[in-house]
């Protein structure tokens, strides 16, 4: 499949909107089953635990670097202005 100028914008504006909300929001709360997959993932379970730990599980907080928004916003920026200096389909 070829990639013509609605794909190029389409790209463009979800790469810019995410680059905005990467940089409005200062960390993300996962949800508990997300973390309890993320903790078992990460930390196999020892033979020496012989008891479930009781209570919820501590949720775990994702803070994305402040550069990542930022390279996410001039990528997308790119590619809308790239999109708009290509020809029209068909035309």
């Amino acid at each position: 499949m070829e990639f013509n100028r609605h794909h190029y914008l389409m790209a463009g504006l979800v790469l810019l909107c995410l680059g905005v909300q990467l940089r409005m929001v200062e960390s993300y709360v996962l949800n508990e089953k997300v973390s309890k997959a993320l903790v078992s993932h990460a930390a196999p379970s020892k033979p020496s635990q012989f008891l479930p730990s009781v209570g919820p599980t501590p949720r775990k907080q994702v803070r994305p670097p402040q550069w990542l928004g930022w390279a996410l916003m001039s990528v997308g920026s790119v590619l809308v202005l790239h999109s708009l200096a290509m020809p029209k389909p068909g035309g």
